[in-house]
Order: C-alpha cells, then structure tokens, then sequence
C-alpha cells in the first residue's frame, strides 16, 4: 500500500513547527470556547473582561511572540525554548480570567517536553519536566497566597498530561538509543565477518600455493639430474608462486584480527562460483544473476592483466556483493560492471543501476542485512584502496572500488 499525501509533509516539519502549530492550536481552541458555537445556546466559558480589551490582546500577541520564538529554538536549545514556552503559557493564562494554567496554553510546552525528553540526557530531560511542572506548581501557589480562588484539579489535570508527553518522549529516545547501539553493532558485525570471510580465502590461497609449491618442488627433484631445464621451469614457478602468496600475506595479515568470536559462515550469493574465484568468473556471475530477474553487462576496459590473487579475488567480491544488492534491493532489472585496467598501478571495479523499474517493488526484491556496503568498504580499506558508493545523479546506485596493483604486474 502507497504512502498517503501527507506523509512526506509530516516527515518535513521540525520538532519547533510542531510547537507553533500548538501553540496556535490552543489559542484557536481557547477562542472558541468562548464564543457560541452553532448548535450551542451559551458559550462554554464566558470570556473575561481581559480578554476583549486592548490589553488582553496584547498580553496574548506578547505571548504568542514569545511562544513562536521558543518554537525557532526548539531544535537548537531546547532549555531556552522551554523557558520561552512557559513564559508564554503564563502570559496567556492572565487575560482568560481562569484559576489554573489551562491545557491549551500548555500545549505547545507538552511537545517541547516531549521533544526534550526524547532528545537530550536524562539529566536535561528530567530538569525540563521539573521545571514544567514547577511552573504549574508556582502558579497556583501565588494565586492562594493572594486570595484567589485556585483550580486545583485543572492544575492537577494539565500536570499530569506534562508528564505523560514527558514519558512519551523518554520512551522515543530509548528506541532511538536502541536502534542506534543494533546499527551499530550490526556494522561491526558485518566488518567482523568481512574479515572472517577474508581470513578463509586467504587461508585457502595459501594453502593452493602451497601445494603448487610442493608439487613443482618434488617435480624438480625427481629430474634435477636428467632434465635440468624443466628444474629450471620448476623453481621458476616456485618462486612466483611464493613471491605472489607472501605479497598477499603482507597485505592482510598486517591489518586482520584473529581475536574476533563466532563465524558468521559463508553468504550464499556465491552459490555455484568456483571456491576461489576472481574477475574471470565474471561471465558465471552474469549467469547466475539473470536467473534472479537481473541483466548483467560486463565492460572491460583496457588490457587485461594477471592480478594477484587478493587483489582479484577481493575485486570479484566486491562485484559479486555489488550486484546481490542490486537484486536484493534495487527494484533494477539491469545493471552494468565495468573492469577498468587502464591504469597500470591499479584496477577499477565499477556497478551500477538505473534505479527501479515501473511495476518491480524493491522492498519485494529479497532481503538482507542492508549492511553489505560496510563489509566491501572494509575489504577494500585492507588493501589500502578507495571504496565509494551513493546514488546516481540522474537515479539509481554506483558502488566504485579502486585496487592499488603492486609493482610487477604485466598484461596478460
């Protein structure tokens, strides 16, 4: 079901218009009870002398003043805005010929408690409902002490709406809180199974380094003294092979942890890929993802060059992730991957979407932890590379990774 009209309006007023629009609520609500409405054969209250004189207007023109000025500080400081709302409640209450602060002039001050209270420290919070509170209590208190007749229950009433906003608002800013500290978490969640996953393959690469080691090494030594040029070939390819893994070792093992608790496991967007692969499995990617709905185009620029294995593999997951969020949540039936490998100290990895199509729903699309960005930008930040990602000036989504290349990287 779409969003009605006025969503996007509700979203877009700030906790001081909010306050206004109180505050002129309560004054649009305290004029009409004191005219006869239709249907009515006496107005609810009868307006007191104050209140149509020239002085009582302008008691309520100053406190309406003062009430839209708090309303302007609300956001920026609470306190004063608080102190200017109350102000103005008191100043609104006098020409009214009432025996107690009514509630519509304490409107706007019940959406600053709330505001404060969902807001600010508990300390603050609890400053601003005491204050709140105080000032009903002050004002009773001085009507008794000069021999007016006080309206307890109607104090009592309006206090006790206070400190429900007030509450309200406490209960807001601990699901804020809340929210916040599982963001949070969730982030340093995903970075630590980034990294988990990292150790893994780069576990993996070693050990199939290894052992084209130790088949060329025992290769070698079967025909050191018949064959000399294939031991030639042999250790070769021995130091290549070691040169390449200790490369990729000093990369990662430098900045990974190996104190981090659980294994999250392996995600499942990989499914049918080769256990190591790299940016030669692009053309499996593409396949796999058109059967989810989703066109993958390939562009590669410039020569083609054995990457080393890190850095290839990490490029590959970077697109692989890349375009399971398209999937997921893009609501995109196309997207596009370009490999740029013009520059010879890096590579380039580039995907985007054109945003969602008419008639496909992104939130329909599939689910996830919406936290995948923070692992690829993890796995990039390792190598000592540039990750970006952001929406598209004319619609949709780019996620760019630049890869520095060490030195001695030829084409292919």
């Amino acid at each position: 079901m779409s969003a009605t009209p006025s969503a996007p309006f509700l979203k877009r007023v700030t906790p001081g218009g909010w306050a206004a629009l109180a505050w002129l609520a309560g004054l649009l609500f305290t004029a009409l009870l004191r005219v006869r409405l239709p249907g009515q054969e006496t107005a609810d209250i009868l307006a007191g002398v104050v209140f149509l004189r020239w002085d009582g207007l302008t008691m309520l023109a100053v406190a309406t003043a003062l009430a839209l000025r708090g309303s302007v500080l609300l956001t920026r400081r609470p306190a004063a805005a608080l102190r200017y709302l109350l102000a103005a409640a008191v100043v609104a209450s006098t020409p009214l010929s009432v025996t107690a602060i009514p509630f519509a002039q304490y409107l706007a001050v019940d959406v600053a408690l709330y505001v404060v209270a969902a807001a600010r420290p508990p300390r603050d919070a609890l400053r601003a409902l005491l204050l709140a509170l105080g000032v009903l209590v002050g004002h009773l208190t001085i009507r008794l002490l000069a021999g007016w007749s006080v309206g307890t229950t109607s104090g009592l009433a309006v206090g006790l709406i206070a400190a429900v906003a007030w509450l309200l608002g406490r209960s807001e800013g601990q699901t804020r809180r809340y929210a916040e500290r599982s963001r949070v978490q969730a982030a340093e969640q995903a970075v630590i199974a980034e990294r988990l996953r990292i150790a893994r393959e780069m576990h993996d690469t070693v050990a199939h380094s290894i052992g084209i080691v130790a088949l060329q090494a025992g290769a070698a030594r079967r025909v050191m003294e018949t064959q000399p040029e294939q031991v030639r070939q042999a250790l070769t390819e021995i130091e290549t092979a070691s040169r390449e893994t200790l490369a990729g070792l000093r990369r990662m093992l430098g900045a990974l942890r190996t104190d981090e608790p659980g294994d999250p496991g392996a995600r499942p967007a990989g499914a049918g890929l080769p256990e190591m692969p790299g940016l030669a499995a692009l053309d499996r990617l593409v396949e796999s993802t058109a059967a989810a709905g989703v066109r993958v185009a390939v562009r590669r620029v410039g020569a083609p060059r054995t990457l080393p294995p890190d850095i290839d593999l990490s490029a590959f997951r970077v697109v692989q992730e890349s375009v399971t969020n398209v999937v997921r949540h893009s609501g995109a039936d196309a997207c596009t991957v370009t490999v740029d490998q013009r520059d010879p100290d890096t590579v380039v990895v580039t995907v985007e979407d054109r945003g969602p199509v008419p008639g496909r729903d992104p939130a329909r699309t599939g689910g996830g932890s919406g936290y995948g960005l923070a692992g690829m930008r993890e796995r990039v930040a390792l190598l000592h590379g540039e990750f970006a990602a952001a929406p598209r000036p004319g619609g949709g989504f780019r996620v760019t990774a630049r890869l520095p290349l060490p030195s001695g990287v030829t084409a292919r």
